[in-house]
């Protein structure tokens, strides 16, 4: 890997985290040896990265900060364009706008040299005529996972048993033709996977949750061996 692809991914790396890292940590994830952790760390911070931390103790960064706009490669433009062409078309209006502004947004900062590329992609998705419809709203949906808030769904389950349940939504997952929402099920008391398809009704449940390392989104993630 080259020493600027990695100082940049060392960045994304940071901000991922919520707890200080250790060099020794950041030297595992990248293959590189401490001293060269140590190297990458002072240069991040020479040229203004708002690194803060120490040898020994581990090192965090500001998760407001934004790097400055990089150019991509006509394969990164190629993947980007595909995501986002996914997301215009299996998710909503509201999240279809987002990509859209997020494809403008690539534009703006793409050097000339590559502006024709983007124009040219030829992997991207279409409207999947087999998608299963849904009546809740995917975006409140979304805000309610992003900002950890427990909601209340109405539920038919495939043997067309109703039930009502409380849930700490976690993820939205793609499973053409279906959408899931993957949720620790408090009537449960365990993880569970729901079509969004069979939800009726949801409401905010007007309850925060915390991030319980037993109930969250990584713990649903190794039960399934998805990581």
């Amino acid at each position: 890997m080259r020493r600027a692809d990695r100082l940049i991914k060392l960045v994304h790396f940071l901000r991922s985290r919520r707890r200080a890292v250790t060099a020794q940590q950041i030297a595992e994830e990248f293959e590189v040896c401490t001293r060269t952790v140590y190297r990458d760390i002072q240069d991040l911070a020479a040229n203004g990265t708002p690194v803060v931390g120490e040898a020994g103790i581990g090192y965090l960064i500001d998760k407001s900060y934004y790097m400055p706009p990089i150019a991509f490669d006509v394969e990164e433009l190629e993947a980007l364009g595909l995501g986002l062409s996914m997301a215009a078309q299996w998710t909503d209006a509201h999240l279809a706008q987002n990509a859209e502004s997020a494809l403008e947004k690539i534009r703006a900062v793409l050097p000339k040299d590559l502006q024709g590329e983007l124009e040219q992609i030829t992997t991207y998705s279409m409207p999947n005529q087999a998608d299963v419809p849904w009546v809740i709203s995917f975006s409140d949906l979304r805000e309610a996972i992003r900002k950890r808030r427990k909601i209340i769904i109405d539920y038919t389950n495939e043997a067309q048993q109703s039930s009502k349940r409380t849930l700490r939504p976690l993820a939205l997952i793609y499973c053409g033709p279906v959408w899931l929402l993957a949720a620790w099920c408090e009537r449960r008391d365990d993880f569970r996977n729901f079509r969004l398809d069979r939800i009726s009704n949801m409401q905010d449940a007007n309850e925060q949750f915390e991030d319980d390392p037993a109930k969250n989104l990584t713990a649903y993630k190794a039960q399934d061996g998805l990581c």
